[in-house]
């Protein structure tokens, strides 16, 4: 299932199908995140006619492209190949006409891969408060509304650039909703969060700012491009791959062996150890009452959980709904999971995610680890690969978030 599920959102697969028309003029291809690269490959293998652009990705998922630059930077925290690539972007953009048409590719991951700080900020202060937000448990959402706010390329800006020229934007979504101005904090796509939104998400989980960061916000300066600036009049936006597109292969793999599927949800968000007490009291009343579904079945969902940091462990938002779900079953029977983010990244480990069964918790007392102890500490990922049970898939060359699956089978 977890196969079918990134396999859907490959972007050979759902890219050729939402190319647009050729222009009278150039064709600029432009974009960022875990896909880009596969995304610009599919464009060139399936364009007939000249183009040429720049697409970044991390490190790790670059895909062999013979016309268009393909850089690779770092994710989660930004780097200067990052905001290098995104200064390199917005030339490119240059001078267009309207004869001619910016193809724009977009997926999850863009936000860390083009850091291009509005004037005032630096590198350094971007890269502060990328790892203050990512410890904080602020939603992605959140995170990418004070993004949008202190970038010169993210908030509808890099749109506004390509003006006069038609910009087309593919999306391949790894955000709860879907929404294009979360999906890498909307280059393409007019934003009507303000600046003082953005304080205020920085004030709810109690960030401290530099003075540089602080100055653009509350002076407005960091204020994003609006849906209704002329510049944006006539862009397009596709949304071509999606956390529910994903759920629903995988749920085709569970009935064609006669297995019932369930999607709860394409965007649970929340803290993952919550959301793995909630899934595991929804397991227990399946397996041993028959509600609100019957055995044989599989529950599945999406979305994008968050971790707060307490503890000193490795993290990882999946592994930690996991070992949650695990601790709170206490060896069911019958009940198996596997939860892994479908880039093949869950936080900030080579590692997708893992698998639990009702002998996990056995297994890891046998060997002297206190599963409650490794979730208060964050260590999902250090428990997990201790018992030989983490899901390795190296780079999947796609992103439609977190992939959960519970099968109950009695």
């Amino acid at each position: 299932m977890f196969d079918a599920a990134v396999d859907a959102a490959q972007p050979a697969l759902c890219v050729p199908r939402h190319l647009p028309t050729a222009p009278q003029g150039r064709l600029v291809v432009i974009g960022a995140g875990k896909a880009s690269a596969s995304m610009a490959r599919a464009v060139e293998d399936h364009w007939i006619g000249p183009l040429s652009g720049l697409v970044v990705t991390r490190y790790g998922y670059k895909v062999a492209c013979e016309r268009i630059q393909i850089v690779e930077a770092a994710h989660p925290v930004p780097d200067m190949a990052g905001e290098l690539a995104a200064t390199q972007m917005l030339q490119l953009v240059q001078g267009l006409t309207p004869d001619d048409l910016v193809l724009c590719l977009i997926s999850g991951g863009g936000s860390a891969l083009l850091p291009l700080p509005l004037a005032g900020i630096t590198l350094a202060d971007k890269q502060a408060l990328s790892r203050d937000l990512l410890k904080s448990g602020a939603s992605i959402s959140e995170m990418n509304c004070v993004r949008r706010h202190l970038s010169a390329i993210k908030g509808g800006r890099l749109a506004a650039a390509c003006y006069p020229a038609r910009v087309v934007t593919l999306l391949i979504s790894d955000v709860p909703g879907d929404r294009p101005s979360d999906i890498a904090s909307g280059p393409t796509v007019g934003d009507e969060s303000t600046c003082d939104d953005a304080l205020a998400i920085i004030r709810r989980y109690g960030i401290d700012l530099s003075a540089h960061v602080s100055e653009v916000l509350t002076s407005g300066r960091g204020e994003s491009i609006k849906p209704t600036d002329a510049r944006l009049t006539g862009i397009e936006t596709h949304m071509i791959a999606t956390a529910q597109m994903a759920l629903e292969a995988a749920a085709r793999v569970a009935e064609r062996d006669g297995v019932n599927a369930y999607i709860l949800g394409d965007s649970i968000e929340g803290e993952a150890r919550d959301v793995g007490k909630v899934m595991a009291a929804i397991a227990i009343q399946v397996a041993r009452r028959g509600q609100p579904f019957k055995t044989p079945c599989v529950l599945l969902s999406g979305g994008e959980t968050t971790v707060t940091i307490r503890g000193n462990g490795r993290g990882g938002r999946n592994v930690e709904f996991l070992l949650s779900l695990g601790v709170a079953l206490q060896g069911e029977s019958g009940i198996h999971a596997l939860a892994g983010d479908s880039d093949g990244v869950d936080g900030q480990e080579e590692i997708a995610g893992a698998f639990l069964s009702p002998d996990t918790l056995d297994r890891a007392w046998a060997k002297g680890i206190r599963p409650k102890d490794s979730l208060d500490r964050n260590d999902g990922h250090g428990f997990f690969q201790a018992l030989g049970d983490s899901v390795v898939t190296g780079p999947t060359l796609t992103n439609v978030n977190d992939f959960r699956a519970i099968l109950i089978g009695r």
